[in-house]
């Protein structure tokens, strides 16, 4: 068994290897506040998403050192406060520069933030809300909605209903598995490779998804 049966109260596991149990020791060490910075940081610029932190930060709040309503209290604060910096950049710089800056740091993609835009213009307010529920919209909506001068109060309400429903469902659905773990346990050397293979097939895609963006504006500049 790896180190994801965490004893209650230990702020670690019991040692051994793998990414599931490191992620799963980290988590507990953070607590629900470092929760919810991660969920900021994945708000900004996304290098873990919350469909990996917040459910596994679920499951361990069975046996851990994180608790139910602190875990959805916090990554929605987060969310918000991740979702107000876009906002205050999109409002400072505009759509077009903002977008340039953020697909500068090559951990956004130019399609998502154009499918953020384009969500906004069609729905407004609506689209602040169920695009916290929509993955590669979810956290680039605030762009547009900061360069159209939404109004602020009205964003961040939208910005904490919509992403306290998807914290809280991605919270609850492992908290939900959490009270199988005696099931799920056994499998977790499984998950662990499962783990590395979705990150492999991550990096190949983006390294592909980039090199045939910068073939096509080769192209389109030598025509």
């Amino acid at each position: 068994m790896t180190a994801l049966a965490i004893p209650r109260g230990a702020g670690g596991g019991s040692g051994e290897g793998g990414l599931v149990a490191f992620a799963g020791d980290l988590l507990n060490r953070l607590g629900d506040v470092g929760v919810g910075a991660l969920v900021l940081l994945e708000t900004v610029v996304p290098p873990i998403p919350s469909e990996v932190i917040l459910p596994y930060a679920g499951y361990l709040s069975r046996e851990g050192s994180l608790t139910l309503v602190g875990l959805i209290l916090w990554s929605t604060a987060g969310s918000t406060v991740g979702a107000l910096l876009l906002y205050w950049l999109g409002a400072a710089l505009g759509m077009r520069r903002a977008s340039r800056l953020l697909a500068r740091t090559r951990l956004v993609d130019e399609d998502d933030l154009d499918r953020g835009a384009a969500w906004f213009h069609r729905h407004g307010a609506v689209a602040v809300v169920v695009g916290r529920l929509v993955p590669g919209v979810r956290s680039l909506i605030s762009l547009p909605a900061g360069a159209d001068r939404m109004h602020l109060g009205l964003f961040v309400l939208c910005t904490a209903i919509g992403s306290g429903a998807w914290n809280s469902a991605l919270i609850g659905l492992g908290a939900a598995l959490g009270t199988q773990r005696h099931l799920i346990d056994p499998y977790l050397d499984v998950l662990d490779k499962v783990v590395y293979v979705a990150l492999a097939v991550a990096v190949a895609v983006l390294v592909v998804r980039r090199r045939r963006r910068r073939r096509a504006r080769i192209e389109a500049a030598e025509d």
